[in-house]
């Protein structure tokens, strides 16, 4: 019998049946070469476009501005939420800091590389080029997301590009010093396994929505970005997250000209106002309503 390999188990995970065995064959994979000495790990040949990549000492967090959610809490389902403070604190230290302005992409689809970048602040949207020529939109992540993680797993492309949605400061981690880390903190493995299974579980879940009619489908994204990413104002809840109206309508599965004319519908009933790649979300309990979503799940 051939041995099991990260392409083998990264194959499992677009099935979704076979996504939980998946995941528990990666973390029996993982976790016995995270427990040998630093010089029998195994090595992995790492390209990272960003240079002045200088090292740094593990375990002290590089200075950033204050969190808006407090110094020691991060948004719940994050990798940083779900490891303890001295893990959390070793993961913030290591890799080079970048300040990255509106737009600029983080990782790039296709492209070979294998490193990770840990989001401290801001918003990012991942992204997807369709054969058809368009872009759709997968997720959205934010400060304590960890993203890359897949092409590291499996050394295959990247299968999505990763933008910031503003200014964001990031940590680009070099593979070899992110699975010293993990060896530093065993129990981090088994954190981002099940931070991948909760993204696995999100993308299935998204599946299901597409039984809805447009306008439900449409009103849940823009009602799910006001709960996760809004920001309160005098006028309504802004989301700060810079979007197409051709990503949105490919992350409904509709055409342009549908969400064009529910966005018209949903303005005409005063639940949001639009602008250009900003949506600000005047009546978020009447969004509910249309999206037929429970506010408190």
């Amino acid at each position: 019998m051939s041995p099991l390999r990260l392409t083998d188990i990264a194959d499992l995970l677009a099935v979704p049946e076979a996504a939980p065995v998946a995941l528990l064959c990666w973390a029996l994979l993982w976790l016995p070469d995270l427990c040998q000495p630093p010089s029998m790990l195994r090595t992995a040949h790492v390209r990272i476009p960003f240079d002045d990549m200088r090292p740094r000492k593990p375990g002290r967090a590089l200075p950033s501005p204050p969190h808006p959610h407090g110094t020691a809490t991060w948004p719940h389902g994050t990798l940083l939420a779900r490891l303890d403070a001295e893990a959390r604190a070793d993961l913030l230290g290591i890799g080079v800091p970048r300040r990255m302005s509106p737009g600029e992409i983080l990782i790039l689809q296709g492209s070979e590389e294998s490193h990770l970048v840990l989001l401290r602040r801001g918003l990012a949207k991942v992204t997807a080029s369709l054969p058809n020529g368009r872009t759709t939109l997968l997720a959205i992540r934010f400060g304590g997301d960890l993203v890359g993680e897949m092409s590291a797993l499996d050394g295959k492309p990247r299968s999505a590009t990763v933008t910031a949605c503003g200014t964001a400061l990031v940590n680009v981690i070099p593979l070899e010093q992110f699975k010293l880390f993990l060896r530093r903190h065993p129990d981090a493995a088994l954190e981002l396994v099940a931070m991948v299974a909760d993204r696995l579980r999100w993308s299935n879940h998204r599946r299901t929505e597409f039984t809805y009619p447009a306008r439900v489908r449409v009103a849940r994204i823009l009602a799910e970005l006001a709960h996760t990413h809004g920001r309160r104002t005098r006028d309504g809840i802004v989301v700060d997250v810079h979007l197409t109206q051709q990503e949105l309508a490919t992350a409904c599965g509709t055409a342009g000209t549908t969400v064009e004319k529910i966005l018209r519908e949903l303005r005409a009933d005063g639940l949001v106002d639009t602008d250009y790649r900003r949506i600000t979300v005047r009546d978020l309990p009447g969004l509910y309503a249309v999206s037929r979503l429970d506010p408190e799940t």
